[in-house]
C-alpha cells in the first residue's frame, strides 16, 4: 500500500502533554467501524518538530494499518469453546482498535 494518508484534521501542541485538534467527523465516519454496538475510528496523531505554515503542529490521519490475514488458521468453537465471533478476533490477536 502506497503512503497516501487519509488526513481527517489537524490542531496545535499546547504543552508537553496536552495536544489540541479537531476531526472532520463526515469524513472519519466513512471509515468507521462497528463493535460491541459502538462506532469507532482508528486515528494517528502525530506531532510536528516545526509548525505548518498554518501554524498547526499536530496531524490526526486514519490509522489505515490491516494485519497480514493468517493463513492455515482459523478459529472455530471447536478450538475456542464457548467464545463469540468477537471473541475469536481477540483470540487471533487483532483487537478491532
Amino acid at each position: 500500500m502506497a503512503n497516501d494518508k487519509i488526513r481527517l484534521g489537524n490542531g496545535k501542541k499546547k504543552n508537553e502533554s496536552w495536544l489540541k485538534a479537531s476531526i472532520c467527523i463526515s469524513d472519519a465516519m466513512q471509515h468507521a467501524f462497528e463493535y460491541n454496538g459502538k462506532k469507532y475510528v482508528k486515528v494517528d496523531i502525530n506531532v510536528y518538530a516545526e509548525p505548518n505554515q498554518y501554524g498547526k503542529d499536530v496531524a490526526v490521519t486514519l490509522d489505515t494499518y490491516k494485519p497480514e490475514q493468517k493463513t492455515g488458521y482459523a478459529p472455530t468453537k471447536k478450538s475456542a469453546p464457548n467464545t463469540s465471533v468477537q471473541d475469536a478476533e481477540i483470540i487471533d490477536g487483532d483487537l478491532p482498535f
